[in-house]
């Protein structure tokens, strides 16, 4: 079974930028769509940004600074996160509709 491992999280002033990725321990060019969610503290996971093999999706609250990638190549999703804001911070989970969730990782924003 495919998995998902996160990386690139860490602590970043307000107004910074992480790229966080997403590597799958085999192919994810059969996966139609990848996603990227958030859970901060005492809060339901949603998502963030998703990539289908025709679009992208953002919620309102991240569109126009961060944006969701895929390199099938390389196995691996991406999301640059730019402008972040104390309220981005969340524990950032990957999806695919091939595989389970992946285990997260941790960005916090300081103000």
């Amino acid at each position: 079974q495919v998995q998902l491992v996160e990386s690139g999280g860490g602590l970043v002033q307000a107004g910074g930028s992480l790229r966080l990725s997403c590597a799958a321990s085999g192919s994810i060019s059969s996966a139609d769509t990848m996603a990227w969610y958030r859970q901060a503290p005492g809060k339901q996971r949603e998502m963030v940004a998703t990539i289908t093999t025709r679009r992208t999706i953002y919620s309102d609250t991240v569109k126009g600074r961060f944006t969701i990638s895929r390199n099938n190549a390389k196995n691996t999703l991406y999301l640059q996160m730019n402008g972040l804001k104390p309220e981005d911070a969340a524990v950032y989970y990957c999806w695919s509709s091939i595989t389970s969730w992946g285990q997260g990782t941790q960005v916090a924003v300081a103000s």
